[in-house]
């Protein structure tokens, strides 16, 4: 099926040898989350009571209702403690929620329906997880990547000299295990957003070409659904990799402050 006409296409064609269409309308779509932000934090701003929610629809009472559903399912995946990191997957929600509802307008096309778009999301989420387990635990989480056995069991010397073998053939092969697991976390990030949002919006386009009444206004609704899916099923899967990075530091804060009140 032939790509229909964007405001990409009406750029000089100098520029459009700078960057391909899917740059353009990541920034057109990062512009327009920046707008939307400025907004909602100016109505914020304007109000005589902040906690009292604004008695007409408007760009705060959205920005509220997604950040209110991404804090409670933060509290509920990591704990309270998690809050601190509903910037980087919120982030995540926003701006593929509007990547995604662009491919529903004319003219637009969807920067997430090109696989370096959700490859790129894919390697920040991998960083991202892998920094803030980094600096929650320190060195401790590379315990992550080799097994349960970390240390040698057995009393003295000969016995623990016994186990060496035993424990450099667990630590290589959970170390070769998490490897594969970890790697593979981004592929599937990249390749489940990019295929459900190019299938998507390939369906849309191609009803739409058929007729023009009654059916694409069906599609249209299902895209919208689908365009919402993606972007929570994005975000909750980067908001359970930043739980897995942090639970055995969390773990350990807990113990020791029970341990603190105990005594």
């Amino acid at each position: 099926m032939e790509h229909p006409y964007t405001w990409y296409n009406a750029m000089p064609e100098g520029l459009q040898h700078l960057f391909g269409d899917h740059t353009f309308f990541a920034i057109v779509a990062a512009l327009l989350l920046i707008l939307f932000a400025i907004k909602a934090r100016g109505a914020l701003a304007k109000a005589s009571d902040p906690v009292v929610p604004a008695a007409e629809l408007g760009s705060r009472n959205i920005a509220e209702l997604i950040v209110q559903l991404i804090v409670s399912q933060s509290d509920a995946i990591i704990g309270k403690v998690g809050r601190k990191y509903v910037p980087f997957y919120g982030t995540f929600f926003f701006f593929i929620l509007i990547s995604n509802l662009m491919g529903l307008l004319p003219g637009f096309a969807p920067p997430t329906g090109n696989l370096n778009t959700t490859i790129g999301l894919a390697v920040i989420s991998f960083i991202g997880y892998n920094f803030i387990g980094l600096r929650e635990q320190g060195v401790g989480y590379l315990k992550h990547f080799v097994g349960p056995m970390t240390s040698l069991p057995g009393s003295s010397l000969i016995s623990k000299l016994a186990f060496v073998p035993l424990l450099l053939i667990s630590v290589g092969f959970f170390f070769l295990l998490e490897l594969i697991s970890h790697g593979f976390r981004p592929v599937s990030l990249a390749l489940r957003l990019y295929g459900n949002m190019m299938g998507d919006h390939e369906v849309i386009g191609a009803f739409i070409s058929l007729t023009k009444l009654v059916v694409p206004v069906v599609f249209y609704f299902m895209g919208t659904l689908v365009c919402l899916i993606q972007a929570f099923v994005f975000t909750l899967l980067s908001m359970i990799y930043v739980a897995l990075a942090v639970s055995h530091g969390h773990d350990e804060e807990h113990g020791h402050d029970a341990q603190q009140a105990h005594h």
